[in-house]
C-alpha cells in the first residue's frame, strides 16, 4: 500500500534490507528473511522475529523508497506484504511518474512532485477504506472486554483505541497489546507463562518520544517516575505516536494547566473522547495554526485540487480546506503558496466547466480564484452555497458593510462605525459610543509622534519609499488584503523589513487579527466602556507598569500614549480575567500601539496571547518555558559545540526568557526589534527560534571562551546594544546605556536585516509543524519539572514538622496527589479540579476534600481497622479543616498521620481527645457501637475500681512520662491545659473509640480491663470532687455510665444504647459534670498495657505499599458503589 512520505533513517537498517530494483529516483527493497535465499543468519533472525510477532504488528517485507542523486535522504512511499503487491506499485511508478521526472529542473521539484502524487493516491484510498475502530464495533467490543478484565480500571475509563506491539524489557521483547485510554496507557502480555502488565498515567509521563532501536527501525520511548519504557513493532507508528501525544497533552492540560484547558471546550468531557474525535481535533489544530485563524473555527473538509497561480501562469497542486467561515489553500508541490479566502469576502461563485470539477470564486479584492480537479465538486458547491447564503443574510441583518482590501477604506473608517450601525443599540448606547470615540485613539501613535515628511529625500527615506513601492508592486501582482497570495516572495519582503506606513496593516493581516476584528465589530468599544474605572489586582499592576513601557519613546512620555496603553491592557484583562495582566504584556502592547490603531492593537494582543504564544502570559508562563525547552533541543542539534562547552543548559533558559516573552523587544533597540516582530507575525515562533540560534551562532567564538555565565550574559548584552537598523527612517532612541569596554576595541555594528537573513539561510529548514510537535513533547517535561519543584518545596516544609523519613514522606505525597487526581479522572467538570490552583503557595496547590481524605484514612491510618473508622476519619477531617473551607492540604494531612504513627503517648491521646470535642465532634453525632465482646470485664473491673493499690502494675516509669509531658508543655504553643473539658456524652464516645481501637489486639482483654479501670477511677474522682464541692448535689450513676460505654455490642443492644444515652442526657440536665484532659492522661498513665499499646511501633512502609497496590482498585469499587 502507499505510505505517507516520511524520511527513513538507514544507519541501522542497511543490514536488514536487500535492494532488488533500482532507478535514478526510486529503490525497491526486500527485508532479509523473506523470498529467495533467506539471508543467512541475519535473515533467519529477522525472519524469526517478524514471524513470531502478531500479524498486525509485522514490518512489511517489501518497500519502495524515493531518493534523489544528490541527497542522502530517503523517503518511504510504499510497502507490500508480497512481491506481487509491491511490483504493482513499481509498475505504476514506471508508467505514471518515472517517465515524466526528466522535465523538472531541480531535485527539490522532483521530490515535491512525487510526494504530492503519493499523497493524492493515499487520499483516494482513505476515502474508500478507512481503518478506524468504529468501523469494526465487534472487534472493538472484544478488545474492551479484555481491557476491563486485565486491568480492572473503573468502568468510566474510556478506551480510545488499541494496538498490537512489543514491549522491550531489557533486550527481550514481549509481544502483547497496547491500550490507549483517556487517563492511562496500558500494556498486557502473556507469553510462555510469563505475564507482563503495565499501567502508566498520562499525567505522570515526563517524556514521550520516537527513538531508534538496534534491531527494529523505530520505537516509542516513555519515561514515567524515573522508569523507561520502550514499545515497538507498530504497523502505523506515526499514527500511534500522534494519538499518544494528544492524549498526554489532554491529560496534563486538564489536570495541571486548567487555564489552557478551560478555553478548549472540545475536550471538556473525558467520557466523550474517541479516536476519530482526536484525529479531527489534530486536523483542526493544524488548520487553524497553518492559516492563523480563530481557534474556534471548525474544519469541515480537506480536498486535493489545483489552484491557478496567475503570476506564475501555472497550476499549483495542493489542498483546499473548507471551514465554517473560510476557504483556504496550501500548496503541496514546493511553491509555498498559501491563500485565505474569508467567505465574507466572496461575492460570487461559478462552475464554468461542464464536468463540474472547476470552481471559481470572485472576491471583493477583485481577485478571482480558480480551483480545478476537485473531486465531488457538486457536493462542495451545494455546501458552499449554503454557507455563502447564510453569511450574506447575516451581513444584511447586522448591517455590516466593509471592504478589507482597499487601504483607504481601512484608514478612513474607525471601529466605532461597526457598533454605531447596529440597530440593537439604544440611543443611550449610541451616545456612549460617541463619547468613547472622543477618548479612544483612531490613529497609530507613530503617525502622531513621527509623521513622515513626503518632501524628505534623505537616503533612509528614499529606501523607505523604495520598500513601499516594492510592496505596491507585490500587491498588484499577488493581490492586496486578506485574500492575497502568500508566497516565498512575500516572506522575502517581510525579512527585509515592512515599511513604516504598511506595518500595522500587514501585522493585522499576517497574524489573523483582522479576522477576529471583523467577526466582533464593536467588541473592543464595549470592553473599554465596561472596564473603565474598574479596580482589581490586574489594574493595579497595569498602573504600576504603564510608565515602564518604552519610556524612551516620546509617545509614552505623553498622556496620549499612556492612556491608550491603559485602555488596551485593561480591556484585555476584562476579556480574559484568567490571564488578566502579566509582565511583558505592557512592552509588547506599546510596540503594537505605535503601528496600529487602538482596536487593531487590542486584537493583535489577543492573537499573540491566545494563539501565537499560547500559555505565555499566565501565572506560570508555561508556554515560554516549553518554547525554551524546544530552543534547547535546537541548540543541541544545530550548535553542538556550544552545548559541549556549557555544562549547564539552564543558562540558555535564563538568558533567553526575555527573548521569547517580549519577541526581542526588551533586548534590541526599538527600530531593530520591529523587524523581528515583522517576521514573528508572518512565521510565528519559528522566527524567534531561528533568530535565537543565529544570535548564539554569531557570538559562538566569544561564548566558547567564557569562563562563567555572567561573562556570557555580558557578551550577549553588548551584542544586542550594537544591533542596528541602517534602513530605519526613525530617529535613533536610547535603548540601554552602553556597557563599558575599557581597553577593548569598539563593538562591531550588526544590521538587523542581515542577522534575520542569516537566520533564515542557516535555520530556515525548521518546520512549523515540527515545532508544534516538539512543543507537545516538551510540555510534558516542563509541567513535570514544575510539579517536581512543587513537590520538593512541599516536602522541604513538611519534613520539618513530621518524623517520617524522606522516602516515606515522598510516597505519602504521591498517594495524596494521586487520590486528588483519581477523583478528577472520570467526572466531567470535577469539583476536585478547582482544588488545584498553581497560583497558590506550594502547600495550597493540592488540597483534598472530606471524601478523598476518608479514602486515604482507610488506606493509611493505623486506626483504620477500628469499627468506627469512618467516624474517626470524619472527625479528624473536621479537626484539620481549621479554616472551614472543607479542604485540607498535605501538611495538615501528614501531620495528623505523623501523630498516629510517630507521636508520643501524650500526642496520640491528645489527638483522640480533640476528635471527641467540638469542632470535630458534635453533640448530635450518631454514635458507633463499641467493639467489646466482654462487657462483663468492665463490671468486674469497676467492682474493684475503687481499690487501686498498684500491686499488679508493670515497670513503667511514670516520672519519665510526667517529665516528657512537662517538656512538651513548655516546648509547644498549645498547652493541654487550654484544651476544653470533655462532657459526659463526649466521654462516652471517647471510651467507645478506645474499645474499638483495642479490638483484635493480642492483649485485647487486658486492654479492656485497663480502660474499664481507668473509667472507674475517673468517675470516682468526679464523685469525690462533687462531694467536696457540693455535698448535697446528686451524683450520676456510675453503673449507668459504664453501661453506656459498653453498650452496643450487637444490633439488639441499640435500644439499650439509646436508653443509656437518654439517661445520660437526663443526668447531665440535672447536673453538669466534665473531665479535663490532664485527668484522663494521668489515669491512663497508671495502666502499663495502655501505654504499651499506644507506644507500639506500627510499620508505615507496609501501609504505604498496600495503599499503592489497592488505590486504583479501590476507586473502581467506590465508583461502582456510587
Amino acid at each position: 500500500m502507499w505510505l505517507k512520505p516520511e524520511e527513513v533513517l538507514l544507519k541501522n537498517a542497511l543490514k536488514l534490507w536487500l535492494t532488488e530494483k533500482t532507478h535514478k529516483y526510486f529503490v525497491l527493497q526486500r527485508r532479509r528473511g523473506y523470498g529467495e535465499g533467506g539471508g543467512g543468519l541475519t535473515g533467519l533472525l529477522v525472519g524469526t522475529l517478524d514471524t513470531v510477532f502478531d500479524s498486525t504488528s509485522k514490518v512489511a517485507p517489501y518497500r519502495i523508497l524515493h531518493q534523489t542523486p544528490e541527497s542522502q535522504v530517503y523517503w518511504s512511499i510504499a510497502c507490500g506484504a508480497n512481491s506481487e503487491e509491491i511490483n504493482k506499485h513499481w509498475e505504476w511508478l514506471e508508467h505514471n511518474v518515472m517517465a515524466i521526472l526528466s522535465v523538472f529542473d531541480s531535485n527539490e521539484d522532483i521530490t515535491s512532485f512525487v510526494q504530492g502524487k503519493i499523497r493524492g493516491l493515499i487520499a483516494e484510498e482513505s476515502q474508500s477504506a478507512s481503518i478506524k475502530e468504529e468501523d469494526d464495533p465487534e472487534k472493538f467490543r472484544e478488545a474492551l472486554l479484555k481491557f476491563d478484565k486485565w486491568f480492572g480500571l473503573p468502568e468510566q475509563e474510556k478506551l480510545v483505541t488499541y494496538y498490537s506491539c512489543s514491549y522491550w524489557s531489557g533486550r527481550v521483547p514481549c509481544q502483547g497489546w497496547l491500550y490507549l485510554s483517556t487517563n492511562f496507557l496500558s500494556f498486557y502480555s502473556f507469553f510462555l507463562g510469563k505475564e507482563v502488565k503495565i499501567i502508566i498515567s498520562w499525567d505522570e509521563m515526563s517524556k514521550l518520544a520516537k527513538t531508534m532501536s538496534v534491531i527494529l527501525a523505530e520505537s516509542i520511548h516513555i519515561c514515567s517516575r524515573g522508569e523507561d519504557y520502550y514499545f515497538s513493532m507498530f504497523m502505523h507508528l506515526n499514527e500511534t505516536f500522534l494519538l499518544m501525544e494528544q492524549l498526554a497533552d489532554y491529560a496534563v492540560k486538564r489536570l495541571f494547566d486548567k487555564e489552557a484547558f478551560e478555553t478548549d471546550l472540545s475536550l471538556s468531557d473525558p467520557l466523550q473522547i474517541t479516536k476519530r474525535g482526536l484525529e479531527n481535533r489534530a486536523r483542526n489544530e493544524y488548520f487553524t495554526a497553518l492559516f492563523r485563524l480563530p481557534r474556534e473555527e471548525s474544519l469541515d473538509d480537506i480536498l486535493d485540487c489545483f489552484l491557478w497561480i496567475p503570476f506564475c501562469h501555472a497550476h499549483a497542486f495542493g489542498k483546499m480546506f473548507i471551514s465554517d467561515n473560510y476557504i483556504c489553500f496550501s500548496s503541496q508541490d514546493g511553491s509555498h503558496c498559501n491563500v485565505i479566502i474569508p467567505l465574507r469576502e466572496v461575492i460570487g461563485m461559478d462552475t464554468p466547466d461542464s464536468s463540474g470539477k472547476h470552481i471559481s470564486f470572485s472576491t471583493r479584492c477583485k481577485i478571482t480564484f480558480r480551483f480545478t480537479e476537485i473531486k465531488d465538486s457538486d457536493g462542495l458547491v451545494k455546501k458552499l452555497e449554503g454557507k455563502l447564503n447564510c453569511g450574506a443574510s447575516a451581513q444584511r441583518t447586522s448591517g455590516i458593510e466593509e471592504e478589507s482590501c482597499p487601504k483607504s477604506s481601512r484608514e478612513d473608517s474607525t471601529f466605532f462605525e461597526h457598533g454605531g450601525s447596529s440597530p440593537s443599540f439604544t440611543d443611550q448606547s449610541s451616545a456612549l459610543l460617541k463619547e468613547s470615540s472622543k477618548t479612544v485613539n483612531t490613529e497609530a501613535l507613530m503617525r502622531v509622534f513621527h509623521p513622515q515628511d513626503a518632501e524628505n529625500l534623505d537616503s533612509k527615506m528614499l529606501k523607505e519609499k523604495m520598500k513601499v513601492q516594492s510592496w505596491n508592486i507585490h500587491f498588484v501582482e499577488y493581490g492586496h488584503g486578506v485574500c492575497m497570495f502568500r508566497t516565498k516572495k512575500t516572506r522575502d519582503l517581510v525579512m527585509r523589513g515592512i515599511p513604516e506606513a504598511l506595518r500595522g496593516e500587514l501585522w493585522l493581516l499576517f497574524s489573523g487579527a483582522n479576522n477576529d476584528m471583523a467577526a466582533h465589530p464593536g467588541y473592543y468599544t464595549e470592553l473599554v466602556e465596561r472596564s473603565v474605572g474598574t479596580c482589581s489586582l490586574a489594574t493595579d499592576e497595569i498602573e504600576r507598569d504603564l510608565h515602564r513601557s518604552l519610556p524612551e519613546h516620546p509617545a509614552f512620555q505623553s498622556d496620549t500614549g499612556i492612556s491608550a496603553l491603559r485602555r488596551v491592557l485593561t480591556a484585555y484583562a476584562s476579556r480574559n480575567p484568567k490571564i488578566g495582566y502579566c509582565q511583558a504584556m505592557n512592552i509588547l502592547t506599546s510596540v503594537l500601539l505605535l503601528y496600529a490603531k487602538e482596536e487593531e492593537a487590542f486584537w493583535l494582543l489577543v492573537a499573540v496571547c491566545e494563539r501565537m504564544l499560547p500559555d505565555y502570559f499566565n501565572r506560570r508562563i508555561i508556554g515560554a518555558l516549553v518554547d525554551q525547552a524546544v530552543f534547547e533541543e535546537f541548540i543541541r542539534s544545530y550548535l553542538p559545540q556550544l552545548t559541549d562547552h556549557m555544562t549547564d543548559m539552564t543558562f540558555f533558559s535564563s538568558v533567553s526568557l526575555s527573548w521569547f516573552l517580549t519577541i526581542f523587544i526588551s533586548v534590541l533597540p526599538i527600530e531593530s526589534a520591529v523587524n523581528v516582530v515583522d517576521c514573528f507575525f508572518y512565521d510565528g515562533i519559528k522566527a524567534i527560534l531561528q533568530l535565537g540560534l543565529a544570535v548564539l551562532d554569531y557570538n559562538m567564538d566569544k561564548l566558547l571562551l567564557c569562563k562563567d555565565d555572567a561573562e556570557a550574559v555580558t557578551i550577549l548584552n553588548k551584542f544586542f546594544d550594537n544591533v542596528t537598523n541602517k534602513d530605519s527612517p526613525l530617529p535613533p532612541m536610547t535603548h540601554h546605556p552602553p556597557i563599558a569596554t575599557d581597553n577593548q576595541d569598539p563593538q562591531m555594528k550588526v544590521d538587523i536585516t542581515e542577522l534575520i537573513g542569516e537566520s533564515y539561510e542557516k535555520y530556515g529548514d525548521i518546520q512549523s509543524m515540527e515545532v508544534e510537535s516538539m512543543r507537545r513533547r516538551n510540555r510534558l517535561y516542563v509541567i513535570q519539572t514544575l510539579e517536581d519543584t512543587t513537590k520538593q518545596n512541599v516536602l522541604r516544609v513538611v519534613s520539618q514538622e513530621v518524623m517520617f523519613n524522606s522516602k516515606e514522606l515522598e510516597d505519602l505525597f504521591e498517594l495524596f496527589k494521586k487520590e486528588h487526581f483519581l477523583t478528577c479522572y472520570w467526572i466531567p467538570h470535577s469539583p476536585a479540579l478547582k482544588h488545584h490552583d498553581s497560583s497558590l503557595p506550594y502547600l495550597e496547590q493540592y488540597q483534598i476534600d472530606n471524601k478523598q481524605y476518608c479514602t486515604l484514612f482507610k488506606h493509611l491510618s493505623p486506626w483504620s481497622e477500628s469499627a468506627n473508622a469512618e467516624s474517626l476519619a470524619l472527625w479528624s477531617f473536621r479537626l484539620l479543616d481549621e479554616n472551614s473551607d472543607s479542604l485540607i492540604n498535605f501538611k495538615e494531612f501528614s501531620c495528623a498521620l505523623d501523630v498516629m504513627y510517630n507521636g508520643s503517648f501524650t500526642d496520640k491521646l491528645k489527638l483522640l481527645f480533640k476528635l471527641h470535642i467540638p469542632p470535630a465532634f458534635t453533640e448530635g453525632e450518631s454514635t458507633v457501637p463499641a467493639a467489646s465482646k466482654h462487657p462483663e470485664l468492665f463490671d468486674e473491673a469497676m467492682t474493684h475500681g475503687d481499690q487501686l493499690d498498684g500491686s499488679n502494675k508493670g515497670k513503667v516509669d511514670i516520672q519519665a512520662y510526667l517529665k516528657q509531658w512537662h517538656e512538651e508543655l513548655t516546648r509547644k504553643e498549645e498547652s493541654i491545659r487550654n484544651l476544653p473539658r470533655i462532657n459526659q456524652s463526649q466521654f462516652v464516645q471517647f471510651s467507645k473509640t478506645l474499645y474499638n481501637l483495642f479490638h483484635g489486639d493480642p492483649n485485647e482483654e487486658a486492654l479492656y480491663r485497663a480502660i474499664t479501670t481507668v473509667t472507674g477511677l475517673l468517675l470516682r474522682m468526679e464523685e469525690v470532687g462533687r462531694t467536696l464541692n457540693s455535698p448535697n448535689s446528686p451524683i450520676p450513676s456510675k453503673q449507668g455510665i459504664i453501661q453506656d460505654c459498653q453498650s452496643g455490642d450487637s444490633i439488639q443492644d441499640d435500644q439499650t444504647l439509646k436508653k443509656g444515652e437518654d439517661a445520660a442526657q437526663e443526668a447531665q440536665a440535672e447536673i453538669e459534670w466534665t473531665f479535663a484532659f490532664e485527668q484522663i492522661l494521668a489515669s491512663l498513665l497508671n495502666e502499663p498495657v495502655l501505654v504499651t499499646f499506644f507506644e507500639k511501633h506500627v510499620d508505615v512502609k507496609a501501609k504505604i505499599e498496600q495503599a499503592k497496590s489497592v488505590q486504583l482498585r479501590a476507586k473502581r469499587k467506590s465508583n461502582a458503589f456510587d
